[in-house]
């Protein structure tokens, strides 16, 4: 089984950011993605060893792809909004009880192998790290989806002390392909640089 120092560790980034989201915050494409990502890679690190035997490994694949499933529909249970110009997101109670849903699956298939089949409970029972990242990058992909096809603009990261979040222009490339359309957030700049130059104009 995972450590009790790892698994309190992981039940408190993952209440952290459910409370966060329950209350809403500005989408960040850094936040989204590259986290969840060190989380799956470290968490695959930490299994590689582990996995003895094929019938460990078809577990442990089944989990992650538990994980990825209950991850996409999350983030199609997320509410996306427009707060300042930049998409906003928050959780639902289904987003919630999907959450609930995945640890519940991921305890109780630890629990049964480890019952029926402890010589295949090697790596599965330590995948907890792997399959809360895939899980949460699986959720971030789909809500970024869903927020450049709406057209919202979506930051790289927030600025800090009151500046100006980051754009990213792969972003605003794949927002381009998707609607055929810049975002809002460089329409309004474009328009309000060309405001400025037509007054600058004698």
């Amino acid at each position: 089984m995972s450590g009790p120092v790892e698994i309190v560790l992981i039940v408190a980034a993952v209440g952290y950011l459910m409370v966060r989201r329950m209350i809403g915050e500005p989408a960040q494409a850094k936040q989204m993605l590259i986290l969840p990502a060190i989380l799956s890679v470290v968490g695959l690190s930490t299994v590689s060893g582990d996995v003895k035997t094929a019938a460990s490994l078809v577990f442990l694949i089944g989990t992650a792809a538990i994980s990825v499933v209950l991850g996409v529909l999350r983030g199609y249970s997320v509410r996306i909004s427009r707060r300042d110009g930049t998409a906003f997101v928050r959780y639902t109670p289904v987003t919630v009880g999907l959450w609930v849903a995945n640890i519940v699956v991921k305890i109780g298939v630890n629990v049964a192998l480890d019952a029926f089949a402890p010589q295949d409970s090697g790596g599965v029972s330590n995948s907890m790290l792997l399959t809360i990242g895939v899980g949460i990058l699986a959720e971030g992909l789909v809500v970024l989806y869903r927020a450049l096809r709406a057209g919202h603009q979506v930051m790289w990261t927030r600025g800090s002390d009151g500046a100006p979040g980051q754009t990213s222009p792969l972003l605003d490339n794949i927002q381009r392909n998707l609607t055929g359309r810049p975002s809002e957030w460089n329409t309004q700049s474009a328009h309000d640089a060309g405001q400025t130059r037509r007054n600058l104009v004698p």
